[in-house]
């Protein structure tokens, strides 16, 4: 009996958490975009520096994680203004990787002391393409 009752706030809590991201989903999508420019923008000497090597595995999961919850953020607003058709699911995908290519090259030539990378965009590309996978995998959920 405690264990039903336990699943069943545990799929409360989802739904409500469902509900609240489909409510919330173009303002969070535009928001978490903004941050990624205010992260990538940021001087370099205000970015905390660890060892090189811890910095560059972590630096690339950070750049994959930060692109694959804009990806599905982007995903989840379109799916909630108007069903998503091959043609927007490619837009959106490719409007991500161009804005992460575009904030490497930024990096480089418009932002002090920062640099672009192409490992960092590799990352971001990586981390757009996982985030279409999961939500082709999970969009049952949100319809």
């Amino acid at each position: 009996m405690f264990t039903t009752i336990c699943v069943h706030h545990r799929h409360q809590r989802e739904n409500l958490m469902i509900k609240l991201l489909l409510k919330y989903s173009l303002l969070a999508a535009i928001l978490w975009t903004l941050i990624i420019f205010v992260l990538c923008c940021t001087p370099g000497q205000y970015i905390p520096t660890t060892n090189w090597l811890e910095l560059l595995s972590f630096d690339k999961f950070v750049h994959a994680s930060i692109f694959f919850i804009l990806t599905c953020l982007w995903l989840i607003s379109v799916l909630k203004i108007h069903k998503l058709s091959n043609q927007s699911i490619i837009l959106i995908l490719l409007s991500c990787i161009l804005y992460g290519g575009i904030l490497e090259i930024m990096q480089a030539t418009v932002f002090s002391h920062r640099s672009g990378d192409w490992l960092d965009f590799i990352a971001n590309s990586f981390g757009c393409l996982m985030g279409l996978w999961f939500f082709n995998k999970k969009k049952g959920i949100l319809v």
